[in-house]
């Protein structure tokens, strides 16, 4: 089995009032779309522009309870799809001491998306997801 990791990066983001839409570019060119919840996309969009927000979001929660405890991001990967749902992996390490551990997160895509963008943290997708997605045309 091929999983190899690709890198990805949010090559656009459209709004519905019932979803939103992420379309992710891989470095090879290959162009696939997730749908989200619009509360998510909007938060997502919030990320993406800078708007600034009256009170921490739970992804901002998140991500400073992480830097309290001294966890670095280390990569969020979107490793497979069953009947149109993606599934992705959020990789964390903690270093306590001389000791250091990377943990593997099971996570929606969208919320690994939000966490990668307020992070800097690098997207990938594996080289079998690649494979089942359905390409989108570059517009």
């Amino acid at each position: 089995m091929n999983t190899e990791l690709i890198p990805i990066k949010l090559d656009k983001i459209a709004q519905t009032r019932s979803y939103s839409m992420l379309v992710l570019k891989a470095k090879n060119a290959s162009r696939f779309a997730i749908y989200i919840d619009p509360q998510v996309g909007r938060i997502i969009q919030m990320y993406l522009t800078g708007s600034l927000k009256e009170r921490p979001l739970t992804h901002d929660l998140i991500s400073n309870i992480f830097k309290g405890l001294n966890i670095k991001y280390k990569q969020v990967v979107i490793n497979d799809m069953r009947d149109t749902i993606y599934f992705a992996k959020l990789f964390i390490e903690q270093q306590i001491g001389k000791i250091t551990t990377i943990i593997e997160i099971d996570a929606r895509p969208s919320d690994c998306l939000a966490f990668a963008l307020l992070n800097n943290v690098p997207l990938y997708c594996t080289s079998l997801l690649l494979s089942k997605t359905i390409p989108i045309a570059e517009d």
